[in-house]
């Protein structure tokens, strides 16, 4: 058999052979591209589906109570019709206490979604690492030292919130933000700031540690129309910040070496990234007191509906549902009425023993 017949018979070579196998680099794009349209597919059909949840639980926490209204008379009282006892119902009680909530509810979910990704970290919300303790801390002192009342606290709370983060933060950055660190100094800030909370209650007397056990608790009972303007304009201005900051928020999602390499300033970029998380979560703080879990839960669950990925607007809504659904289950499907926060407390704790063991088997809890 001539060398020719031989080299036929044992086919190509094996380099050619493993050329051959490897995608063209156009299809390699292409399936990169269709990876991307589908994730996006998802993250718009998940928002779109959460928006009429949003949608449902607004209609059924304005119709929905002991006084219950029929859907037509929200319609009518929306419009300026005046119908007595139902009137005062819906516009003096349930709609501010629903702006309250879904501005709440959005601002928690948009802050724990932007710190959990920016540390890498599930723990890493809020209401985990102390950042809401401070604001518990300060309002308590506020309320039994200051004797200020429930307007006076909420920039009292926003500026403990605030202080707070910048400690830890201080306090976790070794040259960069580690995010195991980062949640172990905060739940030591938080520890210390929960111990200051008891001590105010100590000294207050029974009615001002009563008023304070309802603000820690997390409650939307004080919802008004004073809160509803100060809220929507500090959103106006915060969520629009977080949704630029989610451009930055992906490439650090790499990690710090990957987004360097794609050209963001890491640390200015953290930095900046961590104040706008911090003043979303003071500021639903000082409206409704320090909710729990809220802004824990918002980011895990919304990646889980959309598969993985940063989806800040998602995150939100999910928070708005979380603090509607919650609500609208401690005030009218209950017994006994009981704070947003006693709900949101019985639902996320299961969650972060649930995410701790999950830590612990994956190695990732030290």
């Amino acid at each position: 058999m001539s060398a020719a017949a031989a080299a036929r018979d044992a086919g190509p070579a094996p380099d050619a052979r493993r050329a051959s196998e490897r995608p063209a680099p156009g299809a390699a794009v292409d399936r990169v591209r269709a990876v991307r349209t589908r994730g996006r597919r998802r993250r718009s059909t998940v928002a779109a589906v959460l928006v009429v949840l949003v949608v449902a639980l607004v209609v059924v926490t304005l119709t929905l109570g002991p006084f219950r209204v029929a859907l037509v008379d929200v319609v009518r009282i929306l419009g300026g019709e005046q119908i007595p006892g139902a009137t005062f119902i819906v516009m003096e009680q349930r709609l501010p206490r629903l702006l309250v909530a879904l501005g709440v509810g959005a601002a928690f979910g948009a802050s724990g979604t932007i710190i959990q990704t920016l540390v890498r970290n599930p723990l890493a919300s809020p209401d985990v690492i102390g950042i809401t303790a401070g604001a518990s801390a300060a309002a308590v002192l506020g309320m039994t030292v200051g004797g200020l009342g429930a307007v006076a606290v909420a920039p009292v709370a926003f500026v403990g919130a605030l202080v707070t983060a910048a400690v830890i933060y201080v306090l976790a950055r070794r040259g960069t933000i580690s995010g195991y660190r980062f949640v172990l100094v905060g739940v030591g800030v938080a520890a210390v700031l929960n111990a200051v909370t008891a001590w105010g209650l100590t000294r207050a007397e029974v009615t001002e540690a009563s008023r304070a056990l309802v603000w820690i608790t997390g409650s939307l009972s004080r919802a008004s129309w004073d809160q509803v303007p100060v809220l929507w304009v500090a959103l106006a201005v915060l969520l629009p910040l977080a949704a630029f900051a989610t451009l930055r928020l992906r490439a650090l999602e790499l990690g710090d070496d990957a987004a360097a390499g794609l050209g963001a300033r890491v640390e200015p970029a953290k930095a900046g990234l961590l104040v706008v998380a911090v003043a979303l979560a003071a500021v639903a703080t000082a409206a409704a007191g320090p909710v729990a879990f809220v802004a824990f839960l918002s980011g895990p669950l919304t990646r889980r509906l959309t598969g993985g990925g940063v989806s800040l607007g998602a995150s939100a809504l999910t928070g708005a549902c979380l603090v509607l659904a919650a609500d609208l289950v401690a005030t009218s499907l209950l017994p006994t009425a009981l704070p947003v926060g006693v709900v949101t407390g019985v639902l996320g704790a299961p969650v972060l023993l649930w995410l701790l063991a999950r830590a612990n088997r994956s190695g990732e809890g030290g």
